[in-house]
């Protein structure tokens, strides 16, 4: 259904959704303001103004910095860590579930396994990643590697066993070889859940990112929500979590823009 939109006198329609939107979030700030500096309903060592949010924002984001680097350092090595695991979840995920769904030969084999590691969560991965690899890098992408892992196979997996049999067996029959039914076939059939288990992956990622640099990390947004939790810096914690919800929006749009590119026989929503 299209979303309708309303001009907005200055010769470009606005949608309504946007205009719906940016009055929620005007409405949700002016509360935040009413109850922490209009009205000071609220102690601010619980929940600190907008005035104390930007003085902290102003802090991390100039020369200064806060837990050894700046804002975009420390957004810059998140991205890195998030992209890297992500980058390996879609290469191993996606072919093992595409492989599982295909041949049930394959789900026989590997399936047991995958259901022996699926229920662990990948945070309790987190010791251990620390004695194997210590407090750097790598054992960051090993656990956003594990996250993101398990929903790339089941989602690329669903998606193979939901492709309708019939434009297999009319392709078949039409003298396409396997590989071909599986390109021009199974591949572009599953892409949507494909596409969804993409995003679910995103988003664990960077709840298990987090999770990692709270516990060691010298760079990156968690380290900024754990030096500010040390130092009872509420106006801190707030700049560093709005930090990971604009990294991960700002993915989470640049995910939809590539689905939108391959899966482009889908309509508009």
């Amino acid at each position: 259904m299209p979303t309708e939109a309303r001009s907005s006198g200055w010769g470009f329609a606005v949608p309504r959704r946007a205009v719906v939107g940016l009055a929620t979030v005007g409405g949700a700030l002016l509360l935040w303001w009413l109850a922490t500096s209009g009205l000071r309903l609220l102690n601010p060592l619980r929940l600190p103004s907008p005035q104390e949010v930007w003085a902290a924002f102003s802090q991390i984001s100039t020369g200064q910095g806060y837990g050894g680097a700046t804002l975009w350092q420390h957004a810059l090595h998140s991205l890195w860590l998030v992209a890297k695991g992500f980058a390996v979840a879609v290469a191993t995920g996606i072919p093992l579930g595409l492989l599982m769904g295909w041949s049930r030969r394959a789900e026989a084999l590997i399936n047991p396994i995958f259901l022996l590691l699926r229920p662990i969560p990948a945070l309790a991965w987190i010791p251990l990643a620390i004695v194997w690899f210590g407090l750097g890098d790598t054992g960051k992408v090993f656990v956003i590697w594990l996250t993101a892992f398990v929903p790339s196979v089941i989602n690329a997996f669903t998606g193979v066993r939901g492709v309708d049999p019939v434009l297999i067996a009319a392709a078949r029959t039409q003298g396409a070889s396997t590989a071909q039914v599986i390109r021009h076939v199974v591949v572009p059939g599953a892409m949507p859940m494909i596409f969804t288990g993409l995003r679910l992956s995103l988003q664990a990622s960077w709840t298990t990112l987090v999770a990692a640099e709270l516990v060691g990390a010298f760079f990156g947004l968690g380290r900024v929500l754990n030096v500010a939790g040390q130092d009872i810096f509420p106006g801190m914690i707030l700049v560093g979590m709005a930090a990971v919800a604009a990294c991960g929006a700002a993915t989470t749009w640049l995910l939809g823009r590539a689905e939108r590119r391959v899966v482009n026989w889908r309509p508009a929503v």
